[in-house]
């Protein structure tokens, strides 16, 4: 091991064996069942449970080992305590999709371009829209517990709502936010350890907005993938992706259920092979409070005060590099996926790329800020 990770170093062998191991149902002392490898909860049922600081934390404790290290996924029966606000949030989000269906460009992430209908940063919209249909849609104690098992106290809630028409295509197989939202390239820059933080880093979810029979195409998962090391590099690799489509599990959904799951599983949007069924979830990203820096630094400010001098000192390679590196923002996220949509590929240009690029191209002074005031509006909430 030299502290990176390649394709290389990615062993079919040694992934199907650790995707053949068993949840054994003894381990788990408050799941009602388990099918698939996958332990199935139901949020009334462990409501007192949750409602007791020291069984709360067990519970947490049971599903922190679960996600990290066992099959990686939870099915909460229930999720959604209210059924009628789910009911009224789907009629909510879909006036938001009409709406939304002129003015937005479609972008999105693994699928086919306008193969779905996407609302970014649903938890917004919704609130605004209804902030007392928000509260009762979001009052559940157990979503709130099994987010903080995952990612400790002061976690953000993030959403997007995806319909799956009937007919609609399968995702690709892939993993998630961080690392999985980066080009092969991109991951193997980051060392090994990262890759082992970034699934600490958000917690994966789903709340299902109608009944989702197999038929309808819910989520297609591989059980046990998370833990693979260098999984974000094997989860492009086309023999990896075979292993993923002949060994994955499927579990029914139905209304107000939520499916949570380490952001490092393999899995992708099954085929909606339906003729009626118009496939809706709210998609859950929920965040770490720790991936944030110590002090708010205003890096428009220096990125325009540094380019002039850069381009006169006429730094080049390495040197530039960290220069830029030093001041602008390097990571595209966050950011609104409204106006700022990750056409053409995985996330929009960052502002650290930007300076770089206007520097390549030696930018006049007028043409550098127009660039800049559209990467910093574009990305406005």
């Amino acid at each position: 091991m030299n502290g990176y990770f390649t394709a290389q170093d990615c062993s079919l062998e040694n992934f199907k064996a650790l995707i053949s191991e068993q949840l054994d149902p003894e381990t788990l002392r408050f799941a009602s069942d388990v099918q698939l490898n996958i332990p199935i909860y139901t949020a009334v049922d462990i409501s007192d449970a949750l409602a007791n600081p020291n069984e709360r934390q067990a519970i947490m404790a049971e599903w922190a080992y679960v996600l990290g290290h066992t099959s990686g996924v939870v099915l909460l029966k229930n999720a959604i305590k209210d059924p009628h606000a789910v009911d009224q949030a789907t009629k909510c989000f879909e006036q938001i999709i009409e709406e939304e269906r002129a003015t937005t460009s479609g972008g999105d992430h693994f699928g086919e371009r306008g193969a779905n209908d996407r609302i970014w940063n649903s938890l917004q919209k919704l609130c605004l829209r209804d902030p007392s249909l928000f509260a009762r849609y979001f009052a559940s104690p157990a979503i709130a517990a099994i987010s903080e098992a995952w990612l400790g106290p002061w976690w953000q809630m993030t959403t997007q709502v995806n319909v799956v028409r009937p007919g609609g295509k399968a995702q690709v197989c892939h993993r998630d936010y961080h690392l999985g939202f980066m080009t092969p390239e991109q991951a193997q820059a980051f060392p090994a350890h990262i890759h082992q933080l970034s699934p600490t880093l958000t917690l994966q979810g789903a709340i299902a907005h109608c009944d989702m029979p197999l038929e309808s195409g819910p989520t297609k998962l591989l059980p046990n993938s998370q833990r693979y090391g260098p999984g974000y590099l094997a989860a492009l690799l086309p023999e990896f992706r075979e292993v993923f489509e002949a060994s994955h599990v499927q579990m029914p959904l139905e209304k107000g259920d939520g499916v949570f799951f380490n952001p490092a599983i393999f899995h992708a949007a099954g085929d909606n092979i339906s003729t009626d069924i118009h496939r809706m979830a709210n998609l859950m990203q929920i965040g770490s409070a720790m991936g944030r820096t110590l002090e708010q630094i205003d890096r428009a400010a220096m990125v325009r005060s540094l380019f002039p001098a850069m381009r006169d000192l006429e730094l080049a390679g390495a040197e530039r590099a960290a220069a830029i590196g030093a001041a602008a923002e390097g990571y595209p996220f966050p950011t609104n996926l409204d106006t700022d949509p990750p056409l053409g590929g995985l996330a929009s240009e960052s502002q650290a790329e930007l300076l770089g690029r206007a520097l390549v191209e030696n930018m006049n002074d007028s043409d550098f800020e127009a660039a800049m005031e559209d990467n910093l509006t574009r990305r406005l909430p």
